[in-house]
């Protein structure tokens, strides 16, 4: 099978097309015939600087949708054309590939109004939005959620805070204002030009929440607009100097990485089957172009994820 297969660790063009052997299923695996992929965060960071996380030549990739091809021993929630989406494990053969084998019990079926190129851009930034305000936070009807970030991951934590009957703030870009506010922010705040903790400052019942997908001082600083025995969550793992003013206010700090469950991708599976959330998607590239679209992450100011067609 043809994959883009990464030979070294650095620059984006390092890329290279390759014939590989076509992996087959063991017990309680499926074999996926992928149809679309997309580019994350850890994607360029494990392609610049991955040493020790995965051997070379390594095929990277978090994201899949497509149609499973052939299943192992004991599947039974899975027949072959069955569309599926997924996250795949970390660290193990990504899905810049034409075919992909995972196990069964982190594999969903695909929301059917979705395409796959749609399907492809949720499962890593829905799943953690998900896990964060959902499973971490427990987030509740009638709070505010403060969500740091517009980005891939912000983008459907937004969503999913709405849809959770939450008042939601969210700090983003000049770019993405207008769409985090269209996706259901109550309020969007430029960080270039807003100060957040100015801004929040006279807010009557401050944050019970706040999920950070962004580094520098976000986490440290919203401390100081947030409720006694508030929540925060955060995805980046820089923690500043959170400790000492969470414990003042006995405000929990959870830092968090995705969990791969079919669970989690069954709930995003069903917010899109009643409208509530919906993919955000920048551009669609052939799997070809896999090096300029690292670039194209690494340049900055997308509005969604960077998709790539496994069809060509």
């Amino acid at each position: 099978m043809r994959a883009y297969v990464l030979p070294a660790f650095g620059a984006a063009d390092a890329f290279e097309a390759r014939d590989i052997p076509m992996p087959e299923p063991g017990p309680n695996e499926v074999r996926v015939r992928v149809h679309a992929t997309s580019v994350n965060p850890l994607d360029a960071r494990v392609r610049a600087e991955g040493e020790g996380l995965v051997e070379l030549p390594a095929v990277l990739g978090y994201d899949v949708s497509g149609v499973v091809d052939a299943v192992g021993a004991g599947v039974e929630r899975f027949d072959p054309g069955d569309e599926v989406f997924y996250t795949p494990e970390l660290f193990e053969q990504g899905s810049y590939a034409e075919y992909h084998v995972e196990r069964a019990d982190i594999v969903a079926h695909k929301p059917p109004s979705l395409s796959h190129e749609e399907a492809a851009s949720l499962p890593v930034v829905a799943c953690t939005a998900w896990e964060a305000l959902v499973d971490r936070a427990g987030v509740r009807l009638g709070e505010t959620v403060l969500v740091h970030g517009g980005g891939g991951v912000g983008s459907q934590a937004v969503q999913i805070a709405a849809a959770a009957g939450a008042r939601v703030v969210c700090t983003t870009g000049p770019a993405s204002v207008d769409l985090v506010a269209d996706l259901g922010a109550d309020r969007a705040i430029d960080y270039r030009e807003t100060d957040f903790v100015e801004a929040l400052a006279d807010d009557p019942d401050g944050m019970d929440v706040v999920f950070s997908t962004v580094g520098g001082d976000a986490l440290e600083r919203s401390v100081e607009v947030m409720n006694e025995t508030g929540r925060i969550v955060d995805v980046v793992g820089e923690a500043g100097d959170v400790g000492g003013p969470a414990k003042l206010k006995n405000v929990a700090v959870d830092f968090m990485a995705l969990t791969r469950r079919a669970e989690t991708l069954e709930s995003v599976a069903r917010l899109v089957a009643r409208g509530q959330l919906e993919p955000v998607i920048d551009s669609v590239h052939p799997l070809s172009e896999v090096g300029a679209a690292h670039r194209k992450l690494e340049a900055g100011g997308l509005q969604g994820k960077l998709v790539l067609t496994v069809d060509e």
